[in-house]
């Protein structure tokens, strides 16, 4: 499978459109199952969002979304210019507005983990990605 793809786009709500649709469509001609994309796709919404309400853009004043998938799994990261606090997954009350992301992320994803370097933090996670073809093959 072995597709990555490293996007710069800018510190903006409108750039959480475009990193899910270039993730949904790199994935998807890669041959990964439907469910697995949309799975993916979740979680880079989520951490972009997450970046974009509370920390600063790079150097650059842009926000990095990188991907790549190898064997049957997919590493989402997003790299932004760091904030005053760790992300976390919250736990927020169910009258609460936000806080759900990174519980999100937790619950979709195998594994996820914060990245510092720098004056750069990236949020990564680590999803299952099978191809449709394996799955066929398989059943």
């Amino acid at each position: 499978m072995g597709v990555s793809s490293v996007v710069l786009l800018p510190y903006a709500p409108s750039s959480v459109a475009v990193a899910r649709q270039r993730l949904s469509t790199d994935l998807r001609e890669s041959g990964v199952y439907p469910d697995a994309v949309d799975d993916a796709v979740l979680v880079v919404s989520e951490l972009l969002s997450n970046a974009l309400r509370h920390a600063h853009p790079l150097p650059s004043g842009m926000i990095r979304v990188a991907w790549m998938c190898s064997d049957d799994r997919v590493e989402v990261a997003v790299s932004d210019g760091g904030s005053a606090t760790e992300p976390r997954a919250g736990r927020p009350t169910l009258s609460s507005l936000g806080g759900r992301g990174l519980g999100i992320v937790d619950y979709v994803a195998e594994r996820w983990g914060v990245r510092h370097e720098g004056d750069t933090t990236t949020v990564w996670a680590v999803l299952p990605a099978p191809q449709e073809k394996l799955l066929q093959e398989a059943g």
